[in-house]
């Protein structure tokens, strides 16, 4: 069982990340607008490409990668069944590490995905 909070822990890098707004102001914008460039809909919708950016940052071990996609995620309404596919892909693609974040990235959709206390 995980015992990241993906709330917080977003939470605490959304924090971070402002501060390096300030101090990188440059590097933060080209990053924002690559971000934006990428994650635009195109021949793939939003959704798909959230599930892949995901995949990716499970199979690179990434909890932050996983807080912050999985959140999008849920707000863009993936299935569990999407949402488990995808985790398959990035087992496949990273292996027994992935397995490991996989597990982690199934805690962050049940946090995410429980209504607000």
């Amino acid at each position: 069982m995980s015992t990241t909070s993906y709330t917080e822990l977003t939470r605490n890098i959304s924090g971070n990340l402002a501060t390096m707004h300030k101090e990188l102001t440059p590097v933060m914008k080209g990053f924002g607008d690559l971000s934006r460039a990428a994650m635009a809909p195109g021949a793939l919708d939003e959704k798909t490409k959230e599930l892949i950016a995901l995949a990716i940052g499970v199979a690179n071990r990434c909890d932050g990668c996983i807080g912050f996609h999985v959140k999008a995620l849920v707000r863009m309404g993936v299935t569990a069944e999407e949402f488990n596919e995808m985790l398959g892909v990035a087992v496949y693609m990273g292996g027994g590490p992935s397995l490991m974040y996989a597990a982690n990235a199934v805690a962050a959709f049940k946090e995410f995905t429980q209504p607000a206390a």
